[in-house]
């Protein structure tokens, strides 16, 4: 397949996969990809679309078929952040990932950066709050290419989901793209 036809099935590929992710409320982008390309027929045919080309696909759907109700759920998550970031204000909360680019969907969580020397101080604020949590792990890639593994607590905040990575105190902030 020439460059060209490589591009315009990469850009295909991409917009199937947001459907998929806005549709299905997959917010797994490799699962996406890969179910796209078997849609499509197209799997083993060249490379799949990086993360920020579906992510770019999905705030294009949300544009053109979400219009006031997308308006509407985002708005309530990003107040939601404001709400969980008040309660982790002592560990300077940053906000990432779709619901502050504006890619969020019904079944997105609000995932905020936490900065702390020890992720228990976290659970201790949570504790503090009388909030449930759960832990997990998350790898994430940093910006020198490096992966580490981050402690994170999810937990309801106005009946939605909030994931809270502990990050060592001295970063300003991970990088978040493709996940």
């Amino acid at each position: 397949m020439n460059s060209v036809g490589n591009n315009r099935a990469r850009k295909i590929l991409a917009q199937e996969a947001a459907r998929i992710i806005v549709e299905h409320g997959v917010d797994d982008f490799r699962l996406a990809k890969t179910k796209a390309a078997e849609r499509l027929g197209l799997l083993g045919r060249g490379s799949l679309p990086g993360n920020c080309e579906i992510e770019a696909a999905v705030g294009e759907r949300l544009q053109i078929f979400g219009r006031e109700s997308h308006y509407d759920l985002l708005q309530a998550l990003r107040r939601t952040a404001l709400t969980a970031m008040d309660i982790l204000s002592q560990f300077s909360p940053r906000l990432v990932g779709p619901v502050l680019s504006g890619t969020a969907g019904a079944s997105s969580a609000v995932n905020l950066h936490v900065f702390c020397d020890t992720p228990e101080w976290v659970a201790l604020r949570l504790d503090e709050h009388q909030l449930t949590y759960k832990p997990f792990e998350r790898r994430l890639k940093s910006r020198r290419n490096c992966t580490q593994t981050y402690a994170g607590f999810r937990f309801l905040q106005d009946d939605s989901s909030i994931e809270a990575m502990a990050c060592a105190r001295h970063r300003s902030a991970l990088w978040t793209g493709d996940q």
